[in-house]
């Protein structure tokens, strides 16, 4: 292309010649080591004057914590004073006696009531001045047994099981009211009556009601039955049963 703008077929730099070659290499060398150096002087323009001091923490060695107190003393422990020990009289001598005494002699003419362990006036085959351990005497009676308890007051048991009834001795039929059997008043009427130790009816309660007039009139006739009396281990004791009465219209 340049040659046609030239019009020339000559090239002189083509040639290669040693001096052309050794000036390219230099141009190469300076123009690499200016783009190296520049930046580095830079960056070196921008350096901080002054290096700051590096500034060091040095935390300070830790309090070791003090011992402990010692333990206090043990309480000194009072010595008791050893007892003193008396002699009795009763104790063999230790030591020789300086001379032997002769014994006096027992009296006899002493009353048995004075002597030590005697009995005032004497027992049967005692000796002057007590028998060791005493004599052997009959044993004292025994003392007499103690009363027995009083009769624990029970209340009143209920008719049945093993429990049965004690025998009627008195019956009576309730009455008839006129205004009932005019009405014509009819049915059961269930009573509960209470019988204390004579067996005689104390209480009495409805249980089944059939008309005022025929409750009333059973209760009257229930009153007036008579028991005998209801005895358990011995004990009389009150009872609570159960009796019925029917009322028909004749």
């Amino acid at each position: 292309m340049f040659d046609l703008i030239t019009q020339s077929t000559e090239r002189p730099l083509r040639e290669r010649s040693l001096p052309s070659k050794i000036v390219a290499i230099v141009v190469h060398t300076t123009i690499i080591a200016a783009l190296l150096v520049i930046p580095l002087l830079r960056v070196a323009d921008q350096l901080p004057a002054v290096v700051p001091t590096v500034m060091a923490f040095v935390a300070p060695a830790p309090v070791a914590t003090p011992p402990p107190p010692p333990p206090p003393p043990a309480p000194a422990v009072a010595r008791q004073a050893a007892p003193v020990r008396t002699a009795s009289p009763d104790a063999a001598p230790v030591e020789a006696p300086a001379q032997i005494a002769p014994e006096p002699p027992a009296s006899h003419t002493a009353d048995a009531a004075g002597v030590l362990g005697g009995v005032e006036g004497g027992v049967p085959g005692g000796v002057v001045g007590g028998v060791l351990g005493g004599l052997v005497t009959s044993a004292a009676p025994p003392p007499p047994p103690p009363p027995p308890p009083p009769p624990v007051a029970r209340g009143p048991v209920r008719i049945g099981g093993q429990i049965k009834s004690p025998a009627l001795v008195k019956r009576v039929e309730p009455v008839y009211p006129e205004v009932a059997a005019v009405a014509q008043l009819s049915g059961i009427v269930i009573l509960e009556a209470t019988v204390n130790t004579d067996g005689c009816v104390e209480a009495v309660k409805v249980l089944r009601s059939r008309h005022p007039l025929l409750d009333k009139a059973s209760e009257e006739a229930l009153m007036q039955w008579r028991y005998s009396p209801l005895v358990l281990n011995g004990i009389q004791t009150p009872f609570v049963l159960t009796v019925t009465f029917t009322f028909s219209v004749k």
